[in-house]
C-alpha cells in the first residue's frame, strides 16, 4: 500500500477583528488569522494576521518558494505581513492570491495604500524577495508549481471574501471563515465548496445565541458549521476565527459542544497541527 505523502494545516494565528493577547486567551492564543498548510514539500499560507509574524520567525533562513492566499484584506487578516521576515530575503519568491477585489482595486493596491505614511513608515518596496500578486475571481480553481489543486468561493463577507479548498494526495482541507449564514438556509455555495471533505476549518465568531446581536457584521456560528458540514457530508469540523471576547473557560466549552456534534472536530489554538 501507497504511503500517504504529508498533508498538514498548522495554526499560528486564531482569532478574528483584533489581537487579544492576555491570560484568559493563552491556551487558545490571541492572534489573527494565519494558518501554514504543508502538501508534500509545498508551502502555501492563508492570511497575514498578525500570527504570521511568529510563522516568520521558524521560516527565517530557509530557502522559500510559496503561496500566500488572502480571504480577503480587512487590517486583521494583513497587519502582520510587514513583520513576515522571509518577505525581505532576496533568495524567496512568493505569489501572493486574492480573489475578491475588482476593478482598480487590485491586492497590490491594497496592500500599498495599507502600508503608507503616516499609517506606516515603509511601502511593499522595501520587501526584498520576490513577489507576485496574483487577482483572481473567487469561483475559479488554481494551481500551484507543482500541481495542488485550490478551488475557490465566494463567501458571504462585507467587502467580498473568499472560500478555499485545498485537495492533495486524496484528502482534502477547507478554508471556509469571513462569511456570514442566513439563518434558516445553508449557504449552497459554502455546500459545493465542503462537499465530502475530510477537514473545514470554519468562521465561529459566534454562538447561535450571540449571531442574533450581530447580523450583518460578516460572521457565522460553530453550530451553522456542524449543520453545513453534515449536509455536506464533511467529516470534521474546526471551530476558527474566535471573537476576542471568547476566553479559554469560554472556547473550552466550546470544545466539548463540538466534540459531541461531530467527533473529531476540535477547536483552533495556537501551535495546533492537523492532518485532513
Amino acid at each position: 500500500m501507497r504511503e500517504q505523502s504529508p498533508f498538514t494545516v498548522r495554526f499560528w494565528g486564531v482569532r478574528g477583528s483584533i489581537a487579544c493577547p492576555g491570560p484568559r486567551t493563552v491556551r487558545y492564543g490571541g492572534n489573527t488569522s494565519s494558518l501554514e498548510v504543508r502538501c508534500g514539500d509545498e508551502v502555501l499560507l492563508f492570511d497575514a494576521g498578525t500570527g504570521i509574524r511568529y510563522l516568520g520567525r521558524a521560516l527565517e533562513g530557509r530557502r522559500l518558494d510559496a503561496d500566500v492566499y488572502f480571504t480577503h484584506t480587512h487590517f486583521d487578516h494583513v497587519c502582520g505581513l510587514p513583520f513576515f521576515r522571509p518577505l525581505f530575503e532576496p533568495q524567496n519568491r512568493f505569489r501572493l492570491w486574492a480573489g475578491h477585489l475588482r476593478g482598480a482595486m487590485t491586492l497590490k493596491r491594497v496592500l500599498a495604500e495599507f502600508m503608507v505614511s503616516p499609517l506606516f513608515p515603509v511601502p511593499p518596496e522595501v520587501f526584498r524577495s520576490n513577489l507576485e500578486y496574483r487577482d483572481f475571481s473567487a469561483g475559479e480553481t488554481l494551481a500551484t508549481p507543482k500541481g495542488v489543486q485550490v478551488r475557490t468561493s465566494v463567501l458571504n463577507h462585507p467587502d467580498g471574501a473568499t472560500g478555499y479548498r485545498v485537495d492533495y494526495d486524496g484528502r482534502s482541507l477547507c478554508l471556509v471563515y469571513d462569511t456570514e449564514h442566513v439563518p434558516g438556509s445553508l449557504d449552497r455555495n459554502v455546500l459545493a465548496l465542503i462537499e465530502g471533505a475530510d477537514l473545514v476549518i470554519y468562521d465561529a465568531m459566534y454562538t447561535d445565541d450571540e449571531y442574533r446581536r450581530y447580523v450583518g457584521w460578516g460572521h457565522s456560528t460553530w453550530q451553522e458549521g456542524i449543520r453545513l458540514c453534515r449536509e455536506a457530508g464533511a467529516k470534521r469540523m474546526v471551530v476558527f476565527h474566535h471573537d476576542p471576547d471568547h476566553d479559554d473557560e469560554m472556547l473550552d466549552g466550546v470544545a466539548r459542544e463540538v466534540e459531541r456534534a461531530l467527533p473529531g472536530s476540535v477547536v483552533a489554538r495556537e501551535g495546533l497541527v492537523l492532518e485532513p
